[in-house]
Formats: C-alpha cells, sequence, structure tokens
C-alpha cells in the first residue's frame, strides 16, 4: 500500500508544482488583459475588486493606442530592427563559434571567454562613447543607428553560446563528410547547421527579444516618435507626467508580448537544448 499511496503523492505534488508555476506564470497575461479592456472608472476605483470587471468592458483603450499613438510603426520599426539584428548576429557568430570551436590548443577557449566577457559590459558605460560613433556615422535619429550596435552584444553572447554547441559535435563527422567528398564549407553548411538548429533558434530568440526590450540605446540614439521602437515608445508616450494611462500601456504590452510568447512556446523544447547543450556539453 504504501508504493502506490507514494507514487499518487507524488503525481499530486508535481501537478501542484506545476499548476502553482503555470498559474504565476500565466497571470501577467491575465492581468494584462483585464486591465486593457476595464473602464477607466473601474480602474481607479479602490473599492472595486481588481481581478474581475466590475463594470462592462470597454475598448476605449485600444482605440487610443492605435489611434492617439504611433504604436503600429513602433511595432514595424521593432520587427524590422529586429529581423535585421538577428540576420547581421548569425552572420557573424555562427562561422565566428564554428572557427574558435575548432580552433586547436587553449587559444579558442580563451578567445571564445574574451569575447563572451565583451557582452558583460553594462550599456550604461557604452552608449556615450556608442553615440560618438553614430554621430560620426551620420546615423542619429535612424532606425540603423540600433541596427549597428545591437550586434556589440548579441554577437558576443551568441558566439559563447554556439562555441559549446559546435563543441559537442563530435570533429569525426565532419572528417567523415570530407571523405565522401564535401568541402569544409560544404560539411559545415549541410551537417553541422542542420545538426546545431536548436542553438541557432535559441540565438534568433535571444536576439530578437532583446531588440524589443533593450531601451538604453534606443533613447539615446532616436529622438523622433516615428522612428522608436516599442521598448522606448510605449512608456514615453503613454507616461505623460504623473499619468499613466494604464488600459492602454496594458494593451500595448499585451499585444507586443504576445508574439515573442507563442514563439517560446512553439520551440520551447528546442530553445532549451539551445541553453543547456551550448553552455553545459
Amino acid at each position: 500500500m504504501d508504493g502506490p499511496r507514494k507514487s499518487l503523492g507524488t503525481r499530486i505534488g508535481r501537478w501542484a508544482i506545476v499548476i502553482g508555476f503555470a498559474t504565476l506564470l500565466a497571470f501577467p497575461f491575465y492581468w494584462m488583459g483585464i486591465t486593457t479592456f476595464k473602464q477607466t472608472s473601474d480602474l481607479f476605483n479602490v473599492e472595486h475588486d481588481p481581478f474581475v470587471f466590475n463594470a462592462p468592458p470597454t475598448l476605449d483603450h485600444l482605440r487610443y493606442l492605435f489611434e492617439e499613438t504611433l504604436f503600429l510603426r513602433w511595432f514595424w520599426n521593432t520587427t524590422v530592427a529586429g529581423a535585421a539584428v538577428v540576420a547581421i548576429t548569425l552572420l557573424l557568430a555562427v562561422p565566428a563559434a564554428w572557427a574558435l570551436a575548432r580552433l586547436t590548443g587553449r587559444w579558442g577557449q580563451q578567445l571564445g571567454i574574451g569575447i563572451f566577457l565583451t557582452y558583460l559590459v553594462p550599456p550604461t558605460l557604452l552608449f556615450i562613447p556608442m553615440s560618438r560613433v553614430v554621430g560620426f556615422l551620420g546615423l542619429q535619429d535612424t532606425l540603423w543607428a540600433i541596427i549597428v550596435t545591437y550586434p556589440t552584444f548579441t554577437v558576443p553572447f551568441s558566439i559563447w553560446l554556439l562555441m559549446g554547441f559546435f563543441k559537442a559535435i563530435p570533429r569525426d563527422l565532419e572528417d567523415a563528410a570530407l571523405v565522401d567528398g564535401l568541402t569544409r564549407l560544404g560539411a559545415f553548411v549541410k551537417l553541422v547547421i542542420p545538426i546545431s538548429l536548436s542553438g541557432i533558434l535559441t540565438v534568433v530568440i535571444f536576439s530578437f527579444t532583446l531588440v524589443t526590450q533593450e531601451f538604453v540605446y534606443a533613447l539615446t540614439f532616436i529622438s523622433s516618435a516615428e522612428h522608436q521602437t516599442i521598448g522606448v515608445g510605449i512608456p514615453i508616450f503613454l507616461v505623460r507626467g504623473d499619468v499613466y494611462y494604464w488600459g492602454s500601456l496594458m494593451a500595448a504590452c499585451l499585444i507586443a508580448s504576445l508574439p515573442t510568447a507563442v514563439v517560446y512556446n512553439f520551440f520551447l523544447d528546442r530553445f532549451i537544448a539551445g541553453f543547456t547543450v551550448g553552455a553545459v556539453k
């Protein structure tokens, strides 16, 4: 009897933990959703229950977001900048990580660690010299300003991550491909990259998410509203002095976060494999 009871207790404990974490992680989305459709009078009345609709739902906050702000333009800017940063990061990080992973001796590991250490430098120390560079290149107040600067911290982390992933691939596989007639580049494209899709996908998600969340560089390099990204446009234009447009703020955050959440959900297994295999093996 002790065995079945212990097994049942273990399953109940596991489900309790899973349900607890799921509730904790889903609550921000519930809070953003209910705040988006609440009337302003319902939001600011302290006597009302904040977890339910005490008045009929409204679309006023969504109308204000789409009609009175440049949210759609910010969303488009973020998408374009994110796609460009992801492309640049993959173009530079993938071959660099492969080369360092295959570099014999300690030089490859030491160079990889040195490159990763540049990722640890906080942006608050670099945005002033970076602004001088951006101004010198004539990119101030354009999307190119962040497209050029963001890879300075996405590439180092991606190289470090992919190095560990490439090292987990036996060199014998590449040697066998060379024996079969492939060139070194052909073996890399047709053999190494397909095996490393989990790590590459991790780099894509990390780089794109960073573009949507970064604030310091976007605020420093871009001043006009039509060129802003979501991470800067939302807090600047929906917080005016001590007035917070909570309904529109939550609507913008919900709309901006849902695509990333969906991508994480669909590719969760590959994302976890990219981080664990690339960082540990």
